[in-house]
């Protein structure tokens, strides 16, 4: 995760996958592989992703917070992502194995095929 200033170009360096980029009034967040980031860009590294499996209508009501709220108690921040078709809950790599224990002991299922990114859904 990645913050410049909110008048910024965005830098190609802010691409890839998986990747996003949002600008507000105050900043260029962008959230991109931690190794495309130049170290004199204001980051934070060691994120790992937890996809939410389906896409879900916009219509729903508590997809997020199902996930949000176990990983709440079990203390676990989080960085809340969501694009029009997923939804993500990016952990910090410290944190992803009591993130994906509290996930399960609440009934959601948690993949792990590949060390980069995870899924949850329920």
């Amino acid at each position: 995760m990645a913050r410049l200033p909110a008048r910024a170009r965005v830098p190609a360096w802010a691409s890839g996958q998986p990747s996003s980029v949002t600008r507000t009034a105050d900043e260029l967040s962008i959230v991109c592989r931690a190794a495309r980031v130049p170290k004199s860009v204001r980051h934070t590294a060691g994120w790992r992703s937890l996809k939410l499996d389906g896409v879900f209508d916009f219509a729903l009501v508590g997809v997020l917070v199902s996930v949000l709220i176990p990983l709440a108690r079990a203390r676990v921040p989080i960085f809340a992502l969501s694009t029009h078709d997923t939804d993500f809950v990016l952990v910090q790599e410290r944190d992803l194995a009591r993130a994906i224990k509290a996930l399960r002991a609440t009934g959601h299922r948690v993949s792990t095929p590949a060390r980069r990114a995870r899924s949850a859904s329920r």
